[in-house]
């Protein structure tokens, strides 16, 4: 189990450090043991972020932790906090509508833990993977996305190999992605 992204933004934000690395999820460690008098081992942190692949369930005494590390009095009721309200208003600032872009606008995408993947749009949303470094993305890939959002996971609708449809791909589910435009 990964924790969503709201809940590890709220991690982020009591712990005031990064937690996408070993050092910031040991803070964190640190900080909810001396905030609760409770322990949670930094690996079991590491699978919740997402920085460990193991889709484990962790106990309910675990998640509790976290809820009282947040000011909640139990997972239950962090929970519905989570899946309450799903939508919201704001600025679009880190935002890129990708039908916006011009023919031949590269992009470096990153994401947690080390992976880089540089894009080339061919117009309409449509791209070209260049380079790909520890992605399961490779050069040559054809990818539709229709929306590139900083510290929000990547969305592709269609990656299409070597001619083969392999459907949607999901990359950064656990900090988001971060961008940059190449000139």
């Amino acid at each position: 189990m990964t924790l969503s992204f709201k809940l590890t933004e709220l991690l982020k934000k009591k712990c005031g450090r990064d937690i996408s690395t070993p050092s910031g999820v040991e803070t964190l460690a640190l900080d909810i043991e001396s905030k609760t008098d409770e322990h949670i081992g930094v690996n079991t942190l590491k699978r919740l972020l997402g920085i460990i692949n193991d889709e484990r369930m962790p106990r309910t005494s675990t998640l509790d932790i976290i809820a009282r590390y947040l000011g909640y009095g139990n997972w239950s009721t962090l929970q519905q906090l989570d899946s309450g309200s799903n939508s919201d208003f704001g600025p679009m600032d880190n935002t890129i509508q990708t039908s916006q872009l011009p023919v031949g606008q590269k992009i470096v995408i990153t994401y947690h833990p080390d992976r880089t993947v540089t894009v080339q749009h061919h117009g309409n949303g449509h791209f070209a993977v260049l380079s790909s470094v520890n992605s399961k993305l490779h050069v040559g890939d054809e990818l539709q996305i229709s929306h590139l959002v900083k510290s929000f996971p990547l969305l592709v609708s269609r990656v299409i190999r070597d001619g083969k449809d392999l459907g949607a791909f999901t990359a950064g589910k656990a900090q988001g992605i971060h961008f940059s435009l190449l000139t």
